[in-house]
């Protein structure tokens, strides 16, 4: 098979080539993951989303991951759930409208417990497929990073905005391609009221 072809070369932080990736679900990894590898980078992926609700589909989403990861060769970290302290800080904003500050603290909480693993792991960068989605605000992920790299220090974030340079048009051939489950919601039980058939993050 024909490999495919480089869609952007990369120039991460302190030219580092082994780096954490936050990883919500496959989908959003898919050319991401392609991207970092053919860039000569080693991504260690971790699976850090409290928000995922229910619980099945917290579940469905971490094994399609899990086998994406393992079809590459790339390591897989569960970083578990963390679900009161997630509903603990988004509950009050409950009816705020997607993008609004509920999806601030929810990043928030996910990137900090990226750059801690991050720092566990010896690891200087730190990025996310977060900022893959056309439904996520790219200044909101950005404003989270910077809030994780004050309150945990060590790990810089890396601000790759991962929707561009034609990566959303190769995820979704990949999607396609590989037959991955794709969600038509966010993940948490208040982005489930926006939903629709047609909607994927």
């Amino acid at each position: 098979m024909q490999e495919p072809k480089k869609i952007v070369e990369l120039n991460p932080p302190f030219a580092e080539r082994k780096i954490l990736l936050h990883a919500c679900c496959a989908p959003c990894s898919l050319a991401i993951l392609e991207c970092l590898l053919q860039n000569g980078f080693e991504p260690v992926v971790f699976y850090f989303n409290p928000n995922i609700f229910p619980h099945q589909e917290y579940e469905k989403r971490k094994a399609e991951l899990t086998r994406h990861c393992k079809e590459l060769g790339v390591e897989f970290i569960d970083g578990d759930c963390g679900r009161d302290e997630w509903l603990a800080a988004t509950s009050p904003y409950k009816c705020e409208p997607e993008r609004g500050a509920r999806c601030l603290e929810c990043f928030k909480i996910r990137l900090c417990a990226s750059a801690k693993k991050a720092g566990e792991l010896g690891l200087k960068i730190f990025t996310t497929t977060l900022s893959s989605s056309r439904w996520k605000s790219f200044g909101q992920i950005c404003a989270a990073a910077k809030f994780a790299e004050e309150k945990i220090g060590g790990a810089k974030f890396w601000d790759f905005n991962w929707k561009k340079f034609g990566l959303s048009e190769r995820r979704a051939e990949l999607l396609k391609s590989g037959n991955y489950y794709n969600q038509t919601y966010c993940g948490c039980e208040y982005s489930m009221r926006n939903s629709a058939p047609e909607k994927s993050v």
